[in-house]
């Protein structure tokens, strides 16, 4: 039996990629945990209360290089079931990137926990109703943002600056993209209500999974206008 004989029976049915698509999920989920847990177990042992928003920011600062590294994992996995390496992967991805992820997420979580400071205060502080709807809307538009900074930093070496633009971009040149990962973000939050934080976290194979097919064009774009042929 010929070597494209045994290729075209082993490794490359639907069988054989819906397995591997499967394994490479749980494989990233493990690892995404194995990278955030930490920081994931002591921000649900923390009371619900403004008065931590900062520490509850502070522990989800692993979560960025983990999700990062997730869909680093997810876009170069292999669709032969015999071809497999989703840890080399990921760990690749975490290493490549660790740096890039936390810079746009650092200042992200800031953004979150100051927002939320100041809407659990909002009727002390005495402001307009309106400042507490742009606050919503910063907080809304960040994350949609984040997303994207965190596709690009993932699959591209940029500069933290032009990571910006590029996900700000992003944000208005692929209007159902966003509103792909707006829909994204509602359905995670309905988890993290009806669930905990942790349940949300054991999906994140799955999250960045969707996150990547949501971003298609986005990242066809990027590749084709705004990299050389030998990037990453």
């Amino acid at each position: 039996m010929s070597d494209l004989t045994t290729s075209q029976k082993f490794g490359s049915g639907p069988l054989s990629r819906g397995s591997a698509l499967i394994y490479t999920l749980l494989i990233v989920e493990l690892l995404v945990l194995l990278t955030a847990i930490p920081g994931l177990v002591a921000m649900v042992l923390l009371d619900r209360d403004a008065t931590n928003l900062p520490l509850m920011a502070a522990c989800l600062l692993p979560a960025g290089p983990a999700l990062s590294a997730a869909l680093y994992a997810l876009r170069h996995r292999s669709r032969d079931l015999a071809e497999l390496s989703p840890a080399a992967a990921f760990w690749r991805g975490y290493k490549l990137n660790f740096g890039a992820a936390l810079k746009v997420w650092a200042p992200y979580l800031l953004m979150l926990a100051l927002v939320g400071i100041n809407l659990t205060n909002f009727a002390a502080a005495g402001v307009p109703g309106w400042w507490g709807a742009l606050l919503i809307v910063l907080a809304a538009g960040g994350t949609l943002w984040v997303l994207n900074a965190l596709v690009i930093a993932s699959l591209f070496a940029f500069r933290a600056a032009d990571v910006a633009k590029l996900a700000a971009y992003g944000l208005g040149r692929f209007p159902a993209a966003t509103l792909a990962n707006a829909c994204l973000l509602i359905v995670s939050g309905g988890v993290v209500f009806v669930a905990t934080e942790a349940a949300l976290a054991l999906l994140a194979s799955v999250f960045a999974g969707t996150l990547l097919w949501n971003s298609r064009a986005m990242i066809t774009e990027v590749r084709q206008r705004f990299t050389r042929p030998d990037a990453q």
